[in-house]
């Protein structure tokens, strides 16, 4: 679809200069825009690129000098990263669900589909589930019995939600996404070694035989309104009470969110994360690439924490932290500093020793 520079740039609140007639129909970065592109150059190290490409227009910081640059129209960015987000959310082609429910899908007949939804082939909606309005659902996806779902729902390939989970308006569950999985939870007739070390904190522990027998999940996973979940994550059902997932959350790809938690609203959850059973986790709390939260502890409100972190005590509010275990950030680089000194500190202790234990003549180490 195309739209005029003009149009564009007043739908987004964004100043503008030049021709705002000038049609584009996509944005590409500067080096492989052609005539019909919006270059994406709101940096004056991407801006350097466009001489490479023949974009006729481009969104550039504020204050640029686009006809130097050989534009004949410009869009002009305050915070270029709020203004690619409505950018790229007007340039989105989106994805096509077809029109009305596909006859290869399967739909019991005590479901409740909400007006205007979309459902591709091979699609199975269970007993009793209640799917809101404009429900956008891609083929190879299965929605369990008794779920609830808000209006504006959108599912990818291969989405998984399973029976009595309920979630809220505008949910997007990425391709091979998993809500209600069943939680981790397994026990043996005595205390298993685990547990043992757990208790003791040491190494010593009965050595003897065990089987792990499942604790079955009997509670289910709550969703509210805008929340996201990425392509092969997974939220596991409650033990006993249900899984939360608070509104505004948002969740990478290939994270893992255990039985019993609860999240908070607006937190954001980066790849390859996990949060371990039971954890309570505030509101707009940041978990980076690879964060590991321990189970049964708290995170506070507004918690920062750093990639590859592993979490395994309460965090306060408020608090940026970051390493194995997590510290304090200005702790945790002070740690780092000095760990770069210990092979210049270990070649001095060795100095020292010798000055002060001088070998033997004749003797060998």
């Amino acid at each position: 679809m195309a739209h005029s520079i003009a149009e564009l740039a007043e739908s987004l609140g964004l100043a503008w200069a030049g021709d705002g007639t000038l049609s584009i129909t996509h944005a590409t970065e500067p080096a492989e825009a052609g005539p019909e592109a919006l270059a994406m150059a709101m940096d004056p190290k991407y801006a350097a690129r466009l001489a490479e490409g023949k974009a006729r227009a481009a969104v550039l910081w504020a204050g640029a000098d686009w006809q130097a640059m050989g534009l004949q129209a410009a869009i002009f960015a305050q915070r270029p990263r709020w203004a690619m987000a409505g950018i790229c959310e007007r340039l989105d082609p989106g994805y096509d669900f077809g029109e009305g429910i596909h006859p290869q899908a399967y739909i019991h007949p005590s479901a409740e589909i909400g007006e205007g939804a979309r459902i591709g082939p091979f699609t199975s909606i269970g007993a009793r589930t209640r799917i809101g309005a404009n429900a956008r659902i891609a083929p190879n996806v299965t929605v369990g019995e008794d779920v609830e779902i808000g209006a504006d729902v959108i599912l990818h390939a291969g989405a998984r939600i399973s029976a009595r989970c309920r979630i809220g308006d505008r949910y997007i569950g990425q391709p091979n996404s998993v809500v209600g999985g069943c939680g981790f939870s397994f026990v043996t007739p005595e205390p298993s070694g685990a547990e043992d070390v757990r208790a003791t904190l040491s190494g010593e522990r009965q050595i003897r035989a065990q089987k792990w027998h499942r604790i079955q999940s009997l509670g289910a996973v709550r969703i509210g309104d805008d929340v996201e979940l990425g392509a092969n994550s997974s939220i596991d059902r409650g033990t006993i009470r249900d899984t939360v997932i608070g509104s505004g959350t948002k969740i990478d790809s290939v994270c893992q969110i255990g039985h019993n938690v609860q999240m908070g609203e607006d937190c954001m959850m980066c790849g390859m994360a996990g949060v371990a059973g039971s954890a309570r986790i505030g509101n707009r709390v940041l978990l980076a690439g690879k964060v590991a939260v321990n189970d049964n502890i708290f995170v506070g409100d507004d918690v920062l924490v750093g990639g590859a972190s592993r979490v395994y005590t309460n965090v306060p509010a408020g608090r940026a932290i970051l390493g194995d275990p997590a510290t304090k950030l200005e702790t945790q680089l002070e740690i780092r500093k000095v760990l770069r000194r210990l092979p210049r500190l270990a070649a001095q202790v060795a100095r020292l020793q010798e000055a002060v234990f001088p070998a033997k003549p004749g003797k060998s180490e």
